[in-house]
């Protein structure tokens, strides 16, 4: 089998890390560690105007912290616009978003994005976040079902650990929503008293190895947990090697 080519989601470095070296160098260090390529996330972004221009070459996806669908239902153009420009600038084929406030009436806002979409060559995967109106099974069920029907074939994000945060079963989704899947987003969960936690795959409390059997093996896969330790390139080596090999140890 071809080694599965593996990503950094550069959050998994850390808001007060990131904060203080910035993605570039995050990217340079996920690069000098093994990864293929990184995740550039627009939460992240101090200088946008300075940072994504120095990043251009380094990425392979631009992810928008923008809903599709702003709240009440309607198609936010502008934010679609600057997830592409963003993706654009960055040389970033893929762009990440979630679909927001997606709702029964914005079925008619599709035909605007996939007039928008025609006119890049940027590809758009929707992801499941940690909302109930953009993350749940039902939801996404939906939403792609109705993006059929009106002609725009989309692909999909698929966070292994998100379905947690919202109380569904990762397994469950996996199985279902597969077919769609492009792009792998790997997160190990725990559950602690209050809430769920991102952890790397081999702490976590979930089937992560019955979910990637679950996914197309052929796809990118990106680290989104926690990389944190005193030799931050040996840890980010090392978690690497684990997701590259993940599909030959299950």
């Amino acid at each position: 089998m071809a080694a599965i080519p593996v990503l950094i989601s550069l959050s998994s470095f850390g808001a007060a890390e990131v904060g203080r070296h910035g993605q570039l160098w995050c990217a340079e260090l996920a690069r000098a560690a093994g990864a293929d390529s990184v995740e550039v996330r627009g939460e992240l972004l101090r200088s946008p105007d300075a940072e994504l221009p120095a990043l251009a070459g380094h990425a392979a996806v631009y992810s928008s912290p923008e809903g599709l669908w702003a709240e009440g239902g309607w198609l936010d153009s502008a934010a679609l616009q600057r997830g592409i420009a963003a993706a654009t600038t960055l040389g970033a084929k893929r762009l990440k978003m979630a679909i927001g406030d997606f709702r029964a009436t914005s079925h008619g806002s599709l035909w605007g994005l996939k007039v928008a979409l025609a006119e890049t060559r940027i590809e758009l995967l929707i992801e499941n976040d940690q909302t109930v109106t953009a993350g749940t099974l039902p939801a996404l069920q939906t939403f792609f079902d109705v993006a059929d029907r009106a002609g725009v074939n989309l692909g999909m994000t698929f966070d292994m650990g998100n379905w947690h945060w919202v109380g569904e079963c990762s397994l469950e989704a996996a199985k279902a929503l597969g077919h769609r899947v492009r792009y792998v987003h790997c997160k190990g969960v725990q559950r602690l008293p209050a809430k769920w936690v991102a952890v790397p795959l081999m702490e976590s409390s979930a089937p992560w190895r019955a979910v990637l059997r679950a996914l197309p093996a052929d796809v990118p896969h990106a680290i989104e947990y926690p990389l944190i330790g005193d030799d931050l390139l040996a840890v980010t080596k090392q978690q690497i090697d684990i997701v590259r090999n993940s599909r030959v140890q299950s």
